[in-house]
C-alpha cells in the first residue's frame, strides 16, 4: 500500500505508451520538482551576469539593431541587475526561479530565439507539460477557435477529446489568455509571439522557461456535442529522451560554427514527439537498429532513414495526386547525408508537384538548408552572406580561427574588421558560410512545380531555406501564419566562444569568458544573415519572410491532417506550369547517345564540362540526340526553355561511365 502522504500519479502518466513509458512515467508535479531547486550562490549569479553582459556587449550581431527595432536596454538592465547583486547578501537571496526569471525578462526583451539564458540544472534536460495540445484555427467568418488536436497516449476522457473547443483558461477568455501567454515569449515579431504564447500554454522546456506559477489548470470547454464542461488537469514535469546524433554546439567545429537553430523550439519539437507520437519514437528506434537504418512512420509514408527528419509521401487531393514532403528540422551534422536522403525521396514521389512542408522546424544546420535548394530550380543558387558586428573581441577570435585548425575558417572577415577601426563601420564585410560549389553541385533534380509550406515557427536556418526559396523564385509560399519566425542569424554559445579562444593544450590567461556554473549557458547570435536576389542585402531578423499566400487553418486541417491546406497548395500547384527534363547517356566509342524525356519544354541546349555541343528543338515526349565525347569529360549539363526563357536544367556525371 502507498504511504497516506504520496501523492498517486495521474493515470495518464502510468498508462503512457510503452516506447516512451521510461520518461513519462517518470514524471513528476511542480511542487515535487520545485523543491529539488537549490539556490545559486550569490556568486554563482553575479558570474552569469557578468557573463551575459560581456557576450551581448561585444559578441551580439544585433544589439544595436534590436535597440532601434524594439526600443530596448538589455545592457542598462543587466548592468542595474550587477549593480542589485554587488550589493546583496548570500543571506538575501532571494527564491532560485526569481533570479532566473530576471533574467529571461532580460533576454526576452531582445525578441530574438538565437540570444537565450539556459537555466542551470535541474531546469535544462526537464519539459512541464499537460497531456494535450491546443492549436488555433479559423471559421468561415475568420473567428478564431482554440481546438484540443492532440492527447497523450494513456488519456482518456469522455468528453475533452480532440475536437472540443477550449474557451476559458483559468477563468480568463482564451483570446486574453493567448495575448498574455505572447506577451510573455520572445518571438521576432506578432505571429511568432502569438504561436509561442499558444505552445507554451501546454509545452514548456525549462531550458529556456521557467515552470508554470500554476500547479494545475483549469479549462472551461465545449465538447463536440456543443456542451459546456470544466476539467481541471495538473502540470506535469518530465525529462524527454536526449538525441544522441546531434552536433555539440559547444565544441568547436566546422559543424557547431554553422548552426541556425531555435533551441527551445527543438526540445519542444522533441517533447511533442515523446508526447504525441509515441509511434514515431518507436519507428525511429526500429531504423537505428535495421539493417538498412530505415523506417515506416506511417504506412503511405516512405521509409526513411531519418525519420526524426523527414516524413514524404504521394498525396490525393481533388486537383490529382501529387509529392508531399514535411522537413521537421534541418538539425544535421551530415549536410550532404541530408541532401542525399531528400534527394532519395524526392525521385520516388510523383513528379506533377511537390509541397514541402517546414512548419514547426526551428533550423539547424545552414549549409543543409541552402544545400536543398539547387535540388528544386535551374537557376544558380546564390548562398546568404554573413557579417559579424565589429568588436575587438570579434575581431580576436576570428583571428585565432583564420587558419582553419578546427574546420571553419575566419580570416574572410578580418579585413574589414580592421579597416572598421579607422572607418568606424557597425558590421564586418559579408561572406557565405555554403560555398557556392556546394551549393550547386547536384544542380535541379525537380523539375515539376514546387511549393512551400510555412508558419510563424518556421526559425533560423529554415528562415535561411524559406527566404532562399522566395529569393530564387523557386515556386509560391503558402503560410499559415502571416510570417515566418524572422531568426536571420548564425548563432554560437557562451562554450563555444570560451573553447575558441583556447588553443589546444593551451589556456588562454587573457580570455574573458568564464564557465558558467551549475551547467547554465548563453548564446548569441554572432553573424547576420542577409538576403540574395531582389531583397539582396536585406536583413532576415525580425522581418522574415511574409508567404504569397495566406491559408489560415481550418477545424479539417487540425482534426484531418491538414486536409483543407494541402487541397489549397494542390490547386495552387496544379495551375502552374508543368516540366519534365529526364535524360539517359551511354558511350559509343568517342560519341555519346542521349535519349530525353520531356515535357513543357521546347528546345534543349547541351554542355560538356561547361562548353556548348548542341541545341536541339525538342517537344513533350521521347526524343534523342548524338555528340562528340572529348577525352576525359566529367560533366554533362543539359538546360531546358520554353520560348527562350531558362526553366529546367539536368546535370549528369560522365566520370563513372
Amino acid at each position: 500500500m502507498p504511504n497516506s502522504k504520496t501523492k498517486l500519479k495521474p493515470s495518464f502518466v502510468t498508462n503512457a505508451h510503452k516506447a516512451v513509458r521510461s520518461s513519462v512515467g517518470a514524471s513528476i508535479d511542480v511542487p515535487t520538482f520545485l523543491e529539488k531547486c537549490a539556490t545559486l550562490t550569490l556568486a554563482a549569479r553575479k558570474t552569469i551576469v557578468e557573463q551575459a553582459l560581456l557576450v551581448l556587449a561585444e559578441n551580439y550581431v544585433h544589439l544595436p539593431y534590436k535597440q532601434a527595432m524594439h526600443g530596448v536596454n538589455a545592457l542598462q538592465r543587466l548592468k542595474l541587475l550587477q549593480h542589485k547583486l554587488q550589493q546583496s547578501k548570500q543571506s538575501q537571496l532571494s527564491h532560485p526561479v526569481e533570479f532566473h526569471r530576471e533574467i529571461l525578462e532580460i533576454f526576452n526583451s531582445l525578441h530574438d530565439m538565437h540570444t537565450d539564458y539556459f537555466l542551470p540544472d535541474p531546469f535544462r534536460q526537464m519539459t512541464a507539460y499537460l497531456p494535450f495540445q491546443i492549436e488555433e484555427c479559423y471559421d468561415a467568418g475568420k473567428s478564431r477557435h482554440y481546438l484540443v488536436t492532440k492527447l497523450l497516449h494513456g488519456f482518456d476522457h469522455k468528453t475533452f477529446r480532440p475536437g472540443a473547443e477550449v474557451l476559458t483558461w483559468n477563468g480568463v477568455p482564451m483570446e486574453r489568455a493567448v495575448a498574455i501567454s505572447a506577451a510573455a515569449n520572445a518571438g521576432s515579431n506578432a505571429a511568432a509571439r502569438r504561436a509561442r504564447g499558444i505552445d507554451a500554454m501546454t509545452l514548456r522546456p525549462l531550458i529556456a522557461l521557467l515552470p508554470p506559477d500554476e500547479e494545475r489548470v483549469v479549462a472551461q470547454y465545449c465538447d463536440n456535442q456543443g456542451r459546456k464542461h470544466e476539467i481541471r488537469i495538473e502540470w506535469q514535469i518530465f525529462a524527454p529522451p536526449a538525441e544522441t546524433d546531434k552536433v555539440d554546439h559547444d565544441k568547436p567545429s566546422a559543424s557547431s560554427s554553422s548552426i541556425g537553430l531555435d533551441l527551445t523550439a527543438d526540445h519542444m519539437r522533441l517533447a511533442r514527439k515523446v508526447l504525441f507520437a509515441p509511434e514515431v519514437v518507436a519507428a525511429e528506434a526500429v531504423a537505428s537498429s535495421s539493417q538498412s537504418g530505415r523506417a515506416q512512420v506511417q504506412t503511405e509514408a516512405l521509409e526513411t532513414c531519418m525519420p526524426k527528419v523527414f516524413m514524404a509521401r504521394p498525396v490525393t487531393t481533388p486537383h490529382g495526386e501529387f509529392a508531399y514532403i514535411r522537413v521537421r528540422t534541418f538539425a544535421t551534422e551530415n549536410p550532404d547525408a541530408f541532401v542525399d536522403e531528400f534527394l532519395r525521396l524526392l525521385e520516388q514521389l510523383p513528379k506533377r508537384g511537390l509541397a514541402i512542408d517546414v512548419r514547426n522546424n526551428g533550423g539547424g544546420s545552414l549549409q543543409a538548408a541552402e544545400r536543398l535548394l539547387q535540388l528544386l530550380t535551374p537557376r544558380e543558387v546564390h548562398p546568404q552572406s554573413l557579417q559579424f558586428r565589429n568588436t575587438p573581441l570579434n575581431l580576436r577570435i576570428c583571428q585565432r580561427h583564420k587558419n582553419g585548425e578546427l574546420g571553419f575558417d575566419l580570416s574572410p572577415w578580418i579585413p574589414s574588421m580592421l579597416r572598421a577601426i579607422e572607418t568606424g563601420a557597425v558590421y564586418s564585410s559579408a561572406y557565405p558560410l555554403t560555398s557556392r560549389e556546394s551549393a550547386n553541385a547536384i544542380g535541379q533534380r525537380y523539375h515539376g512545380p514546387v511549393a512551400l509550406i510555412t508558419d510563424a515557427r518556421c526559425y533560423s536556418a529554415t528562415d535561411a531555406f524559406a527566404s532562399g526559396f522566395h529569393d530564387h523564385q523557386i515556386g509560391p509560399i503558402i503560410g499559415v501564419d502571416h510570417n515566418t519566425g524572422a531568426g536571420g542569424a548564425n548563432v554560437w554559445t557562451q562554450e563555444f566562444l570560451r573553447q575558441s579562444l583556447i588553443k589546444p593544450g593551451l589556456r588562454d590567461p587573457e580570455s574573458p569568458y568564464k564557465k558558467l556554473p551549475g551547467n547554465a549557458a548563453l548564446r548569441a547570435a554572432m553573424r547576420r544573415t542577409l538576403r540574395v536576389g531582389k531583397q539582396h542585402g536585406t536583413p532576415v531578423e525580425d522581418l522574415g519572410v511574409t508567404p504569397d499566400h495566406y491559408h489560415p487553418m481550418t477545424r479539417n486541417d487540425l482534426l484531418e491532417s491538414n486536409v483543407d491546406l494541402i487541397a489549397a497548395v494542390a490547386k495552387r500547384i496544379d495551375r502552374m506550369p508543368k516540366r519534365l527534363l529526364e535524360c539517359s547517356v551511354s558511350a559509343s566509342g568517342e560519341l555519346l547517345d542521349l535519349k530525353f524525356a520531356t515535357f513543357g519544354l521546347d528546345r534543349l541546349d547541351i554542355y560538356v564540362d561547361g562548353r556548348p555541343f548542341a541545341s536541339p528543338d525538342v517537344g513533350d515526349g521521347e526524343s534523342d540526340c548524338q555528340i562528340s565525347r572529348p577525352p576525359n569529360a566529367q560533366s554533362l549539363d543539359i538546360r531546358g526553355f520554353v520560348k527562350g526563357t531558362h526553366v529546367a536544367s539536368r546535370r549528369i556525371s560522365l566520370s563513372g561511365d
